[in-house]
């Protein structure tokens, strides 16, 4: 495999995008239009029956063929159940393609309007899918995918951010001292011992549509994790409204699923994760051109005074009670 930590996209050009298209059968009839994705690239074009499909290159290296293929079997698996999830087409049985050693796949596109994640009818539904779609997951463990852990979210990005040059030197004992405070409490936490299931993995609101309901898309990210992991990136705004958005989403997700109320101390935890997370996809990609363009901000004392302040105010978010249920529950 090639290591992901290098590895660019420089070598994919629109011919070799055009010929990998071609492989499939499909017929372009359109330019490639871009689309918004940093970790690996995603094009859109139309055919020559004016169809419009969406093409993804995988960043080779990230994850292997029985980890894509895995992906594609949820995503298949959940809409044999009418849930509505983007899934990669099949050419030839096979949803797997790969030219010039790029893993490639090919999806109809979707399209939709932003999901409102303030409007609580639409909220409520999202609760309701989001519990079918653990359903299924509940029903059969991943193999292959990753498990959402403190080694991969904590450990890892630590060793990577120390190792380099990232943190400028002067802010590095500040940076480094609360980030390891920080562990230490997301450690203690995380043992706490609940399900894990197969899960989206990345359910914030830009990965749902909204047609006349709502359509997840990008299960790039699915994994092994607790089910709240698929709930805490849609609340938002200040603790009652996070409350009442969580009231919400239970309320639609308790008619399929139950919801164990001890994930509920599991969400500033996650989120924790989910920063220091952040910053260590930004080095790990940081030779890949897209990343300095659009990122120009990432390697400058400002953006790393700004990381100490957000890892101080997790800190004092991982002090606080959690959220509830309501009483009635």
């Amino acid at each position: 495999m090639v290591d992901d930590m290098r590895f660019n996209y420089s070598d994919l050009n629109p011919d070799l995008i055009m010929d990998a298209i071609d492989l499939s059968g499909l017929r372009i009839d359109s330019g490639l239009i871009e689309l918004n994705s940093y970790e690996n690239r995603v094009y859109q074009f139309q055919d020559e029956d004016k169809r419009r499909y969406v093409v993804k290159f995988y960043r080779p290296g990230r994850w292997d063929r029985a980890q894509i293929l895995e992906e594609h079997s949820f995503a298949a698996r959940l809409n044999e159940g009418e849930i509505p999830v983007a899934a990669p087409l099949s050419f030839a049985g096979e949803t797997l393609l790969e030219h010039q050693g790029y893993p490639f796949a090919i999806w109809q596109s979707v399209g939709g309007r932003q999901f409102e994640v303030d409007n609580l009818d639409q909220l409520e539904w999202v609760g309701r899918y989001l519990g079918r779609i653990h359903q299924v997951g509940a029903s059969r463990p991943f193999h292959h995918r990753v498990r959402l852990d403190v080694e991969s979210m904590l450990h890892e990005p630590r060793q990577l951010l120390a190792a380099g040059e990232w943190v400028p030197s002067g802010l590095a004992k500040q940076f480094f001292g609360v980030l390891d405070e920080l562990i230490r409490h997301v450690c203690d936490a995380m043992t706490l011992d609940v399900a894990q299931i197969s899960l989206h993995g990345d359910c914030h609101p830009g990965n749902i549509l909204w047609r006349d309901g709502p359509m997840f898309v990008d299960l790039d990210d699915c994994r092994t994790g607790p089910a709240v992991q698929d709930l805490w990136m849609l609340l938002s705004g200040d603790r009652n409204e996070q409350q009442i958005q969580l009231d919400t989403l239970l309320a639609g997700y308790e008619e399929f699923m139950e919801f164990d109320p001890r994930e509920l101390a599991l969400i500033e935890p996650l989120r924790a994760m989910r920063i220091v997370h952040y910053m260590a996809w930004l080095a790990r990609r940081w030779e890949d051109p897209a990343f300095p363009r659009h990122f120009p901000w990432f390697n400058t004392d400002h953006y790393w005074r700004q990381q100490i302040a957000t890892l101080h105010d997790q800190l004092e978010a991982l002090k606080a009670p959690p959220l509830s249920l309501m009483p009635d529950w």
